[in-house]
């Protein structure tokens, strides 16, 4: 994950602050393992801002209101968070990639009394995304330095309902994290009838996308997969969230509600996903491969 890391010719020891007037919140800066850090404002909510590395988006999370995801793949896994147990109940959830912490801080703000543990390799983005902006201390969240997998290796069988894979080095996701063998240790730490839910980036020709829908399939009984149409026809780079169970999903509701959030996206499951994936081949451990770098100028556009 680490890059090479940038001098910085602030005299605070690489921590910077941007903007100054009064009434204006700053830009918070700071180097971490993965490059520079940055929080950014956001003009049109007050307290929220947004997490970049090396310039790239990582999360957007407003304190105030963590129930407010402003990233349209972060809706889209918001809904299934939303969908994975009935409303309110507390649920065990694993969050391999931490970010700003948005998707755990929505679980414990939509389901009070949840277990949650985010497992995040980049210890420095830790500390400072707890120093900016910190966990709320009534939420039950234990947030462990780890690589994702190494994480997930050490939650117990049949832990979570819910394990959501969010990771990214820079801005792709790492081999490790996308073959079969990765996906038995999700299967392990679920238990019967959770759900793994991913966000999964890419670009034309869409072979990684396709790539990792095939591997789900021979790990999960069934599975919808919520993006941009733009997206699926391969027109652009952007996300898309593969939902995974070994239990029936509620895919008219997940597709209602895709379709309806303000961005609006498309569900795809059955014999149209199977038809998308169009005969690739699931990823192993020895033929992984991160996944594609984003093409320039992707990040001019929001998530």
């Amino acid at each position: 994950m680490a890059r090479g890391r940038r001098q910085s010719s602030d005299d605070d020891g690489g921590r910077q602050a941007r903007g100054g007037r009064r009434g204006v919140a700053a830009t918070v800066r700071d180097e971490v393992d993965g490059g520079l850090a940055e929080l950014v404002p956001d003009p049109e909510r007050p307290g929220a801002r947004t997490l970049l590395i090396d310039g790239a988006p990582q999360s957007h999370v407003d304190p105030d209101d963590p129930t407010y995801l402003d990233f349209a793949y972060q809706r889209r896994i918001g809904h299934a968070i939303d969908l994975v147990a009935p409303p309110g109940r507390p649920v065990q959830a694993l969050h391999l990639g931490g970010g700003a912490f948005t998707l755990a801080r929505y679980v414990a703000a939509s389901r009070p009394r949840s277990s949650q543990v985010v497992v995040e390799r980049d210890e420095r983005l830790i500390a400072f995304v707890r120093r900016e902006l910190p966990l709320d201390p009534k939420a039950r969240v234990r947030v462990r330095g780890a690589d994702a997998r190494e994480g997930l290796a050490r939650t117990p069988d049949c832990w979570a309902d819910l394990v959501v894979a969010d990771v990214f080095s820079g801005a792709r996701t790492p081999a490790h994290l996308t073959s079969a063998e990765f996906l038995d240790e999700v299967r392990r730490a679920l238990r019967p009838g959770g759900w793994y839910v991913a966000n999964i980036a890419d670009g034309p020709p869409l072979a990684h996308l396709r790539g990792q829908i095939a591997t789900a399939g021979t790990r999960f009984a069934e599975m919808a997969l919520a993006t941009d149409p733009v997206v699926l026809r391969g027109r652009r780079f952007g996300n898309a969230v593969l939902v995974a169970s070994d239990a029936p999903l509620p895919l008219a509701e997940l597709t209602r509600r895709v379709a309806g959030d303000g961005h609006a996206g498309r569900v795809a499951h059955g014999r149209d996903l199977a038809d998308f994936t169009g005969g690739a081949r699931p990823v192993a451990d020895a033929s992984a491969v991160a996944s594609p770098e984003p093409p320039p100028g992707t990040f001019d556009r929001r998530p």
